[in-house]
């Protein structure tokens, strides 16, 4: 773990590079840039600097329209952390960014590889026990990755951490930021932001596996389990209801409760919702993403009948797009 440096009035600040790719998650820029906003601000001194960078410089686009003017990512770096904040596009060429990794841990800088980011890093020169977003890590797993990520909300080893990214993004900045200033004014940052409770790196994503639902439900938490562990040969659900002791009224009931809608519904949307993702995220066929989504015939249909254009057509205007 990297050693702690308290900031202290007169003391020299503590710089961040933050490197953001075409079509970043602004909810991630945005929970590191506000904890180190407010930590200047509750501070006696401001203990933090920051850089927006990109490898090209000169204006960002977020996928949300939102836009940052960059400065080029240094030959030789000074910063003390580089965070690097991933889109939604785990093969777009601006997250091959290895060497700039090296760079910057070279000089003695911790870098922070953020959801898509750390997925990319995971698959070109990852080891075991580095950590990324749940459905980034479905994706590794889809291609055959020489490992399998961690489903917890960080990891470090050594100079990197990955991270799973969105909200957990906040967890991490926080976490960092209490190595250089004190403890209250790292809750106070905390309490500001209503960040109520501070995730330590092993906790386990939402939805990862370790908790599948909120509803409070047991038997709705285990028909859940059911329906993730099979995906790719979906369960009848009058076999989901016999595993469960549950009658199919009961089940319907508990659905309509929680979601508004039935079993079969929602087993459904779970598993477009992942065709969607490796649709746009993946180079697999149509037809095998149909296949691992458990739509064997009329794949194209369904999908079309949810999202309202077909598969062929989505992959061709995503295509379209990262031309322009």
């Amino acid at each position: 773990m990297r050693k702690p440096k308290e900031n202290l009035p007169g003391m020299v600040q503590t710089h961040f590079d933050i490197v953001v790719a075409p079509g970043y998650v602004l909810l991630e820029l945005a929970s590191l840039v506000e904890v180190l906003r407010l930590a200047n601000r509750v501070c006696p001194s401001p203990p933090f600097t920051f850089t927006y960078r990109s490898l090209k410089g000169g204006p960002v686009a977020s996928s949300s329209d939102a836009t940052v003017q960059t400065e080029r990512i240094p030959s030789h770096p000074k910063a003390d952390y580089l965070f690097v904040v991933g889109n939604t596009d785990p093969d777009h060429p601006d997250l091959s960014l290895g060497r700039v990794v090296s760079d910057y841990t070279f000089r003695d800088a911790q870098v922070v590889l953020l959801a898509e980011a750390a997925s990319r890093y995971i698959d070109e020169r990852g080891t075991a026990d580095m950590a990324t977003h749940w459905e980034n890590a479905s994706f590794l797993r889809e291609r055959g990755a020489r490992f399998e990520a961690k489903l917890s909300i960080a990891t470090e080893q050594g100079s990197v951490v990955t991270c799973a990214g969105m909200g957990a993004t906040t967890d991490v900045a926080l976490a960092i930021i209490g190595r250089h200033i004190s403890g209250p004014a790292k809750m106070t940052v905390a309490d500001i932001m209503l960040h109520e409770n501070i995730r330590d790196f092993s906790s386990m994503q939402p939805f990862s596996g370790a908790q599948l639902t909120a509803t409070g439900d047991a038997k709705l938490d285990q028909c859940i389990k059911l329906m993730q562990a099979n995906i790719e040969d979906p369960l009848p659900i009058q076999q989901i209801v016999e595993a469960l002791h549950l009658s199919n009224r009961s089940l319907e009931r508990k659905f309509k409760t929680f979601f508004g809608t039935t079993p079969n519904g929602f087993y459904r949307e779970m598993r477009l919702a992942k065709a969607n993702n490796l649709l746009l995220n993946t180079t697999i066929s149509v037809r095998e993403i149909g296949l691992a989504c458990g739509f064997p015939n009329g794949f194209s249909s369904v999908y079309k009948s949810f999202f309202g254009v077909t598969p062929f057509v989505l992959r061709r205007e995503k295509r379209a797009a990262s031309h322009r």
